[in-house]
């Protein structure tokens, strides 16, 4: 009996999480399994841009974790370019983040990158308005 209850309540807690909402993901970001790969810069224009990698959960530890190389792709309404990367460092406490300097143009589009352990991961394209 006391199983029983112990089942019931289990699947009634599963049952509320798998029914919390979930929010909505960020313009130039993408959820992947264990975090979430962001780009950020000024799409239209010259300045800096961030791609960002943020582990989620217990998974995402303290101290270093594995290296990740981190870049951009740019677009227009011509050709998707081929990726650029700022550079490749191990993530500290669940993430990691470089930044370098694009000159975009008005209606071009950015995603951001990360590759690790043979395969590319990306965001979703960030364009100017």
């Amino acid at each position: 009996m006391r199983h029983g209850r112990a089942r019931a309540a289990a699947l009634t807690l599963g049952a509320v999480l798998a029914l919390a909402p979930v929010g909505a993901t960020p313009d130039g970001c993408g959820d992947l399994t264990g975090g979430r790969l962001c780009v950020d810069g000024p799409v239209g224009g010259e300045g800096a841009f961030t791609t960002r990698y943020v582990r989620h959960g217990a998974d995402g530890g303290k101290g270093p974790g594995p290296a990740v190389r981190l870049g951009y792709q740019r677009k227009d309404a011509r050709i998707t370019a081929f990726p650029g990367w700022f550079g490749t460092l191990r993530t500290e406490d669940g993430s990691a983040a470089l930044t370098g300097t694009l000159d975009t143009a008005p209606g071009e589009c950015v995603r951001g990158l990360l590759h690790h352990d043979g395969r590319e991961y990306v965001t979703e394209w960030l364009c100017s308005d």
